[in-house]
């Protein structure tokens, strides 16, 4: 195939770093993997039994492009209850496939060519892509381990101009596994007043929150209508193979959402939108799972620091982003990759989360003890074997 009949945007884009380790540890017999975020547990018995119940009783068919209004409903419920934040199930709510696709119904619903969308760096693989192919352009800001990976309302003013639409926030982090509180929160929402912005708030990593409580953006004094909060059942609930998620926000910007979503994707399957409200009926297995997550959490970082490797204190999501500083690679993913060849331990290079990421990697904790403690063991032989004296 001729490549010049491929669109050039898509022709310049480079693949997912992520995807690319996920699929050589496949092929790596024996191999640990830290590498992709998936929650080693399998989904919660209820939450399948609802989903074979439904097959049974025959729910096979399409659902309205909105999503079931029962699931619309609690899921509404559930926000009121935890963030006092009300949608109305109606029309401020939109079931979609995953989070993922209510990331990019979002963008590209709010943003025009010439358009700017500010992101904060390091952060995950999509959201650079995903803007560039609205015709907006990514403009990034930095975050470092010495503030901790937030988002300072400072530097944030420092990247706005005239042309800038929105700005994406995304905590608890992937990659870094930081949090912002609420005071930090309150101050990046007077830049967003001051400047009349918009924000896509992802927010899937909400409940996996280990020192103090999320904050949701969109609960804020007047941040509710400026704010489109994406969410979903991926990562609390172990659901990631399920691909559902959803947004809510302003009623203009989610119809405007749902058009989008009804000529690509139609509906989210309906027996995962069954399994979902078996999920929000219940809490007891997330938490189960959350606390597990915490005990790996304290297992990954201390080892990490045993081993040599400096290690920011993650306070949600699954992941830590320790130091290459001082292990003489040059790259994160010439770390990686040695590391993989010779001992078989599957982390992600930094760099594949933007430009200040170069210098970690990143180490999920979705796994178990066993595999944390062996994969450290491994890490902790490679790196004497590399040691810079």
């Amino acid at each position: 195939m001729n490549s010049d009949r491929v669109a050039d945007r898509v022709k310049g884009l480079k693949g997912s770093g992520i995807r690319e380790f996920f699929d050589i540890a496949q092929q790596t017999e024996g191999a640990i993997s830290l590498g992709v975020g998936e929650p080693d547990f399998v989904t919660p018995w209820s939450i399948r039994e609802a989903c074979i119940f439904s097959l049974e009783k025959g729910y096979t068919s399409y659902t309205s492009n909105w999503g079931l209004l029962e699931l619309r409903e609690m899921i509404s419920d559930r926000v009121y209850t935890d963030d006092s934040v009300y949608y109305d199930p109606e029309g401020e709510i939109l079931i979609t496939t995953g989070v993922s696709e209510a990331f990019d119904l979002a963008v590209r619903a709010i943003a025009d060519p010439g358009d700017e969308v500010i992101i904060h760096e390091p952060s995950y693989v999509s959201y650079k892509p995903c803007t560039l192919f609205t015709g907006a352009s990514p403009v990034c800001v930095d975050t470092g381990v010495e503030d901790e990976f937030k988002l300072r309302a400072e530097k944030l003013e420092q990247k706005i101009t005239d042309k800038t639409k929105a700005i994406i926030l995304s905590y608890p982090n992937n990659p870094t596994g930081a949090t912002l509180s609420r005071k930090d929160l309150e101050e990046i929402a007077d830049v967003v007043t001051e400047h009349d912005l918009l924000v896509i708030s992802d927010e899937v990593y909400g409940k996996l929150t280990y020192d103090g409580k999320h904050t949701c953006f969109s609960s804020l004094n007047g941040m509710k209508d400026r704010t489109i909060l994406l969410n979903g059942f991926s990562k609390a609930y172990a659901m990631t193979g399920w691909r559902l998620g959803y947004a809510a926000g302003n009623k203009d910007i989610i119809e405007a959402m749902m058009k989008i979503h009804q000529y690509i994707m139609l509906c989210a399957p309906i027996t995962a939108q069954m399994a979902a409200m078996e999920a929000l009926r219940t809490n007891d297995e997330m938490e189960r799972m959350v606390s597990e997550y915490n005990r790996r959490r304290r297992l990954m970082v201390e080892g990490l620091r045993e081993i040599g490797l400096s290690c920011f204190e993650p306070k949600g999501a699954f992941y830590t982003f320790p130091s290459i500083e001082n292990t003489g690679f040059k790259t994160s993913e010439a770390f990686a990759k040695r590391l993989l060849l010779e001992e078989k331990v599957v982390v992600i290079p930094g760099s594949v989360f933007g430009a200040s990421g170069e210098r970690f990697v990143r180490c999920s904790y979705a796994v178990s003890q066993y595999e944390i403690k062996e994969a450290l063991e491994r890490m902790g032989r490679f790196l004497e074997g590399h040691r810079v004296v």
